[in-house]
Parts: C-alpha cells; structure tokens; sequence
C-alpha cells in the first residue's frame, strides 16, 4: 500500500532590515511524500523505510537549504540534506524550475516501540547559512509496523535416532559328529558328546516353543587333508549323509515333526584346508612348525602334493595325524531358524520389571511405544547406563529432555552423543536448541551440518528463513508438510490465496494463531468478512488476540469499518 501527504511548510514571518517583508514559507513549500510501503513492514528483524518526494516547481527556492530528518516513533533515522540550486553545501540539488525529485532510504534495527508508531518528518530550514525557526512542521507521512513475521513458531524439531530392532531374527544352531578315520559311520558314543546332547534337548523345546521357526538344517560333511583326494570327496559326502541320517533320528526322538521333513541341505566339501589351518593355528605345537607347514600349504596349491610334503615331516605329521587331523573328520549340522522376538506387550512388561535385561535394540524401540516423555527417559537412561558409548540413546534421551522444555539439558545430551559419534541427527538437534535460544548464526551452522538427518532439518531452516525475511527460501524448506508456519512463509512470499489452503489442510486449521493468520491472509486480500469471522473465531479460542488485532497494522485499513471494530473493542 502507498500512501501520500501533502506538506505545506509555514513560516514565521520576519522584518527585514531594508523593511520589505519576507515571509519564510516561501523558501520550502508543498512537498509530496510517497511512503512504500505504507505502513512500514518488519522484515529479518529490520525496517526499511522508503520515501519518494517531489518537489513542485518553485517548491524549494535557489539560495535554500533543507534538512530532513524522518522519524520512527522516538527513533530519528538517518538526516537528507536539500539544496536549491544556488545554495552551497554538500546534499541533492533541487531546481528552482521545474522543481525535482528525490529518493530517501534507510534501513533500521526494529524495536518493540516501532509496533505502534508513525513515520513522521522533521527538519530544519536554512537560508544564508542561518536557521529559520519553525519553518518545518514535523508530519506524519506513514503508519508502522507490520510485524506478521512474528507469528512464526519457534518449533524447532528435534530427531530421534532410529533403533534397530527387528522382531523376527535368523538365527542358527550348530552340532558336530566326528567320524574315524577313513570312515562315515556315526558312532553310538558321538551321539553322547555334549554338543549332540544339547541339540537334542534344542529340537525337543523348538517344537513347542511358537516364536522358533526352523527354515534348513544344512549339513556339511568334510575330510581331513590326508588319503586320496577322490575317496576324501566321496567320504566327505557320505559322512553329511550319515549326519543327516542321525539328526532325523534325534528329531524324532525329541518329536520335532519339521526336523524330520525335507528341509536337509546336503554338502560334502572334500578335505578341510581351511580347518586344518585354523586347528593348526590353535595347537600347542611351536610356531616356527607352524609356519613351515603354512609355506607348504601356500606353496603348493594341488592337494596331492600337499599331503606328500607334510608327510615328509616326520613327526611333525605325526602330530598333525593324532592332534589335528581327527577334528576335520567331521559334518556340522547347522539348523537355520526364524527366532521371534518380545511382542510388544512383553517388551513393556519386562522393560518394567527387568530391564537390565533387554539389549540396546530393544530398549530403543520399546521407548518408541510409549508417549509418556517421562516413561522415554527412563528407557533411555537406562540404555545410557547400559551401553554408554552408543550415541543413540543420549541423543534421543536429549530428545526428550528439549520436548520437555529442558533446553540445558537436553544439549548436554546432544554434545555427549555427538563426541560419541559426529553424526547428522544430534547436529540437527543442537541446531534446534540454538534456534530456541535466538542464536540463528550457530543453528544455521549446526543445521548445514546436519544433511540427511530427515525432513526435520529443512523444516528448522524455513523457520530461520522467516526470520530472515528470505519468504521463498521458507516455502522450499517447508515443502509438502501443511504447517502454520508453511502457511505464514507462503502469505509472506505474496501467496495469501495460497497459505488460507495450507492452514486449512494443517493441524491449526481451527486453532487460535491458524484463524489469526487467516484473518491477517483475508486483509491481504481485502476480505473483510473473512477478517471478522476468521478474528471472531480466533478471539474465541484466545481472548489476549483481541488486543494484538486492535494495533495490528495489518487491519489498519478497516479502522473505520463498523464490523471490524464491533469485534475488537
């Protein structure tokens, strides 16, 4: 809006010494002013005032010197000198005939006073370098400020780091048979070796426990490195064979209906170098043996020669022979299952009676399953005590504190998980507390830092944006999420149609500030009974917006409107 006044300069009129009369008026008479815009706006914390003025023909004479000096309410802004075409000094020259132009700018740091004030003119008029007393009258040109931007939310979001639990696990359970040289028959006593034992006793409890799922059991059958390549490739396979034989029997016995069906994978891998060498590595023997049955081992790579070179060792063969080679004569019977976990309801049970024993993953989620701030805490606490170089749970343990209201604390929080781990999410959230306190400088560097961390982190900048007065920049940031702050950005950037939908699509589509900044988007657009429904409704949700709407400048233009000012006084 612009807005224009006309200034009539009146003089005092003096007696000349020749006793002609002059009279001062004459020597700066009927400027125009044109203030844009009109009332003045705040933006990224700032006014900016901008005043076109014309002067007419004859408005300033040849030998006139003028100084303005606007004034924002009791602030006085930077001081314009004005000049006739014959006056001396340092300012813009203004011809007598046709008279001129000239362009005033400043900017100003805004202050709470300018809220309610007028954008006045004062000055002083000179002629041969000598004041003339009270031949400028102080007008008002314009009214101040908008200050809309304001409304912004200080909602800084903050991100819980993600936890990593998964409710169904592949897991598996391994037994061994050993076999004797040479041979695939399964011993009746290996059937009493612990290990076959505890399989047996495991088949029994999985077919009446519902979370254990068996999916395989791979068996793999191998040979020791020593005897024909050909026969230990067959013995190998008919020891997985004969293994897979015994574990049905074992199933049976433990009535473990799915062990006994088809779900065998059968392997016979030929001799076990690799065993060989990690028993060798294990064995008491000395290590320069060792390494030299490595070189053997690396050097030759067909398996024949192999054998050959290490029983021409001597008795270092013969240590291999009664110390390593038995435990490669072997089939491993790997059972590979689907382990269910904790149901909800059990994670919230035991998380309350014991939960030192839960893992981290766990005590994450269950914290997700909670919307007690207080109960998330403890979980969280409970994680930092239990696991403290994770840095999850004291970034999200600040989470909570900063949802809290605990801004000291929660950035205790957020530093502590981020010298655990420099990561995204705690920058985004240290960002959030700087935003809070009014440090934008040290959020917009935290929040540069904090790329990936989600959609939190635009959704921080556009708030910083606004404060910025950068509107386009907040309407990008806050993207698809409908927000009373998305609506504010887009009412700010010339989009009042536009940020009317955004409210009504958002959570404050009938909230105070929603039906305030509706109002405020109605008086944009010259809506006045959009005005008085939208400040009535808000006024019934919020009875202190009464006051702010009677000084809002944004409503100025309906002070004379009978509906608007039946609702606000």
């Amino acid at each position: 809006m612009k807005y224009m006044k006309k200034q009539s300069i009146k003089g005092l009129a003096f007696l000349a010494v020749a006793g002609s009369l002059v009279t001062s008026c004459d020597l700066l008479k009927d400027l125009d002013y044109k203030v844009t815009p009109n009332p003045l706006e705040m933006h990224g914390d700032s006014v900016r005032v901008k005043v076109d003025v014309t002067f007419p023909e004859k408005g300033i004479k040849k030998k006139a010197k003028a100084e303005i000096t606007p004034m924002l309410g009791g602030t006085a802004l930077k001081t314009v000198t004005v000049l006739g075409e014959k006056a001396e000094g340092n300012g813009d020259k203004i011809q007598y005939k046709p008279g001129g132009k000239m362009v005033y700018e400043d900017v100003v740091a805004y202050k709470p006073e300018f809220e309610n004030a007028d954008l006045m003119v004062t000055g002083k008029v000179y002629k041969g370098g000598k004041e003339k007393e009270g031949a400028f009258t102080d007008t008002k040109i314009a009214d101040a400020t908008i200050i809309t931007p304001f409304l912004v939310n200080k909602d800084f979001k903050v991100v819980y780091a993600k936890d990593e639990f998964k409710r169904v696990t592949e897991q598996t359970y391994v037994a061994q048979i050993n076999f004797d040289k040479g041979k695939s028959v399964v011993k009746p006593a290996e059937l009493k070796d612990k290990d076959i034992v505890d399989y047996s006793k495991w088949l029994a409890a999985a077919q009446t426990n519902p979370k254990i799922a068996i999916k395989t059991i791979n068996v793999t059958g191998y040979a020791s490195p020593e005897g024909e390549v050909a026969k230990n490739d067959n013995l190998s396979t008919e020891r997985a064979e004969a293994a897979k034989k015994a574990s049905m029997d074992l199933a049976k016995k433990a009535k473990n209906d799915k062990a006994q069906t088809e779900v065998y994978n059968l392997a016979g891998r030929g001799e076990d170098f690799d065993g060989f060498k990690k028993e060798l590595q294990a064995s008491t023997m000395n290590e320069d043996e060792k390494n030299l049955i490595i070189r053997v081992l690396e050097m030759n790579s067909d398996p024949a020669t192999r054998e050959t070179e290490m029983r021409n060792m001597g008795k270092t063969f013969t240590f291999l022979d009664k110390n390593i080679f038995p435990k490669l004569r072997r089939s491993e019977i790997t059972t590979v299952y689907d382990l269910t976990g904790y149901s909800d309801e059990e994670l919230k049970a035991v998380s309350m009676a014991t939960p030192d024993s839960l893992d981290l993953e766990e005590l994450l989620f269950t914290a997700t399953l909670t919307n007690d701030l207080n109960e998330k805490l403890r979980l969280y606490n409970v994680a930092i005590k239990n696991y403290p170089n994770d840095y999850r749970a004291f970034n999200n343990a600040g989470a909570v504190l900063y949802q809290q209201n605990k801004m000291a604390d929660a950035k205790a929080k957020f530093e502590k998980a981020n010298s655990l781990k420099d990561n995204a999410i705690s920058k985004n959230n240290l960002g959030a507390v700087a935003g809070v306190a009014g440090d934008r400088t040290k959020a917009k560097q935290l929040l540069g830092q904090a790329k990936g961390a989600g959609s939190e982190v635009s959704y921080n900048l556009g708030i910083l944006n606004i404060q910025d007065g950068k509107y386009a920049d907040a309407v990008s940031n806050f993207g698809s999420d409908n927000s009373f702050n998305k609506g504010l950005a887009q009412m700010l950037n010339g989009s009042a149609d536009v940020a009317v939908k955004t409210i009504d699509a958002s959570a404050d589509k009938e909230s105070a500030q929603g039906y305030y900044l509706k109002a405020v988007a109605a008086a944009r657009q010259n809506n006045v009974d959009a005005v008085v429904s939208n400040l009535k409704n808000a006024f019934g949700k919020d009875a202190s917006l009464k006051d702010k709407a009677l000084k809002d400048r944004e409503f100025l233009k309906f002070a004379e409107n009978a509906a608007f000012t039946g609702i606000v006084k």
